[in-house]
Parts: structure tokens; C-alpha cells; sequence
């Protein structure tokens, strides 16, 4: 299933139907339903699917937005917080979110688990600082690198557990929904879960078949620009557990988001692990323009003529 998600143009719109129909013009019949959408939104785009306009592949948690939160933060409350109020806000938004996705029709909810707390300055940024600088194989970005991973490993476990609780309790919801929920990789190794955490998450929920993960193709490629993983060994390893992936494509070192075959991706290997009829949809910046996606979908479907439905 190819899809688009409405993360593209949801800040230009006031109007959830007008914001659907733009997507539509685009190609796109599939469309993910992101985070950041006001609730003023979703009279329109109830009413355009209603009327058969689009199909919803997805939904990304929170949606809608919780209505305090002035700007678009799918992280504004995580499951990992050491606020137990911002937890219970976590957990209520997302399972409104789990019942308007099922309202939808919805094949999945792609999730953010929460994070550690590891400054992303003085962690990711600086990697990917020195990166940039060209210092990958310096001694002092190997050094920077591996005390990043056993800090990282150090602290994590306790926000690994309370992220399988709060998964716990929203899976026994999906699978009375039928709502599938897709466990996102993450652009910063701070996050939850790091590629360890997810291989153990699926482990645990591995006789639940509403609990997945979800391929972020410009995320782990951050990942692998900064040599923290390999991209492909990490879908080889991962991918009997795969729903969908997020499409789009990164300018190196670390600029992701943009239109496929845009940056540095090679597509055709990252497919090889996705079976035909999954989930693959486009996640694109804002500020991509619409007639360089459009030519984008004419040579993916030209390159990839069995992703294209």
C-alpha cells in the first residue's frame, strides 16, 4: 500500500477537507492522518471520508493534537516520563487516539514510545556535528561514539519498562479495535527504543499480533550515517516483525524528510525486506514542494511498479 502522510501540508490548512483533497491531487488515494492536526480539523476530514475521497492507511499518534499543545510535539507527553501525570496524558490521548483510528478504518497507529534523558546536545548533535566535519573515523568521534552507547545502555532500563507497561495496556485495547500498532525507530539513539530495546519489545510481544515495528527509512539511516548501525543488517535482523516504514530520503549527513530519490537512499535494497501489500508511506517536510513529488511518485512508480497500490 503506498501512502501519504498529511504531516505535508497540515500547517497550511485550516480545513481538514481541503487539506485531504490537496493530498489526493498529489496521487495519494492512502493517506496517514499525523500528528500536529488541531481538532478544528477533523469535522473535513471526516466528511471526505465519508464521501469515499481517501482511504485512511494509518494514523500517527497523537491525533488529534491534545488541545493545550499550541504547536505540533508528538512528544509532548511520553510514556518514559518520570511524571506519572504526564504519563496518564500519554496514555489517555493515545487510547482516544486508538479509538478515533478505528473509526477510521485505520490498518495501524505508529508510535513514539518516549525517550531517555541524555541531552541531544552534547549527544546526537555532537555526533552528528563531528560527522559533518568529516571526523567519523577519528579516534575522538570512536571515543565520543562509544561512551554515547554505554551511557545510553547504563540508564535505559528503566525507561524500557515503562514503556512495555504503557505498551501493555494499549495493546489489549488494539487488539479489541483491530488496530495494529507499529513501534517506530527513532532518528536519535536517545530515544526509545534504541535497536537493542526494539528487538526485546518485539520479543515481548511476540505472541501479540496488534504489536509491530515500523520502519523509518530516514531515521535509521541518521542512525547509520552516524555508524551506529548498518542499514540493512538492521532490517535483516528486524524485519520478521515489520508493518510498514515511513518513506522519504536524507541529504547527508542528517537532513531527513525529503522527497525519494532526493538524497542518498538506495530504495530498491530497503524493499527487498518489505512484503508486497505492507504500508509504505511517504513522510515528507513541509516544505517539499508539490511538483517535485509528483515527479518523485511517476519514477517510483516506474522503478517500482509492484508498490504502487
Amino acid at each position: 500500500m503506498l501512502a501519504f502522510s498529511s504531516c505535508w501540508n497540515n500547517s497550511r490548512h485550516t480545513d481538514g477537507e481541503a487539506m485531504i483533497a490537496e493530498i489526493v491531487e498529489l496521487g495519494f488515494s492512502h493517506i496517514e492522518l499525523s500528528h500536529g492536526m488541531t481538532i478544528a480539523k477533523l469535522p473535513g476530514i471526516l466528511k471526505a471520508h465519508q464521501a469515499g475521497r481517501f482511504t485512511c492507511a494509518g494514523v500517527h499518534n497523537y491525533f488529534p493534537s491534545p488541545v493545550e499543545v499550541m504547536i505540533d510535539a508528538p512528544d509532548a507527553y511520553e510514556f518514559t516520563s518520570h511524571r506519572p501525570h504526564e504519563r496518564q496524558r500519554a496514555m489517555d490521548m493515545t487510547l482516544k487516539t486508538l479509538d478515533l483510528a478505528a473509526e477510521l478504518k485505520a490498518h495501524y497507529l505508529v508510535l513514539h514510545m518516549g525517550s531517555v534523558p541524555m541531552p541531544t546536545a552534547k549527544w546526537t548533535k555532537r555526533l552528528t556535528r563531528m560527522v559533518a566535519d568529516g571526523r567519523r573515523t577519528d579516534p575522538d568521534y570512536v571515543k565520543a561514539k562509544l561512551d554515547f552507547v554505554k551511557k545510553r545502555e547504563k540508564i535505559g532500563p528503566l525507561y524500557y519498562q515503562r514503556a512495555i507497561e504503557a505498551l501493555t495496556t494499549i495493546a489489549e485495547r488494539a487488539a479489541e479495535l483491530g488496530v495494529k500498532l507499529a513501534i517506530e525507530s527513532r532518528s536519535r539513539f536517545e530515544d526509545m527504543p534504541t535497536e537493542r530495546e526494539m528487538v526485546r519489545l518485539q520479543e515481548h510481544f511476540a505472541d501479540h499480533p496488534w504489536v509491530g515495528y515500523w520502519h523509518d527509512f530516514g531515521h535509521v539511516q541518521l542512525k547509520h550515517n552516524l555508524g551506529l548501525l548498518d542499514h540493512l543488517e538492521w532490517l535483516e535482523r528486524i524485519s520478521p516483525h515489520l508493518i510498514g516504514g515511513h518513506v522519504h530520503d536524507v541529504e547527508w549527513p542528517a537532513r531527513d524528510h525529503r522527497t525519494p530519490f532526493a538524497g542518498t537512499l538506495d530504495y530498491g535494497p530497503i524493499l527487498r525486506f518489505f512484503p508486497e501489500g505492507c504500508p509504505l508511506t511517504w513522510e515528507l517536510s513541509p516544505t517539499r514542494e508539490a511538483a517535485e513529488i509528483r515527479e518523485a511518485l511517476v519514477r517510483w512508480k516506474a522503478e517500482f511498479p509492484n508498490r504502487t497500490d
